[in-house]
């Protein structure tokens, strides 16, 4: 299965409760923090709710 790297690029000050729990699930703290991911259905859906906050590339 393929994955992708997902890197925390902007600040969560002024995002509501739902992105930064988002954030966390992801397993991001940090600005430019990354993780690499499974590509499913449930990761897909968590990079849609922060997409601005995120760059998502395949690894």
């Amino acid at each position: 299965m393929a994955k992708l790297k997902i890197t925390l690029k902007r600040s969560l000050v002024g995002c509501n409760k739902n992105q930064k729990a988002t954030i966390q699930a992801l397993g991001l703290s940090k600005i430019g923090q990354t993780v690499e991911k499974e590509d499913n259905a449930q990761t897909n859906g968590m990079i849609q709710i922060v997409n601005h906050l995120v760059t998502v590339e395949e690894a």
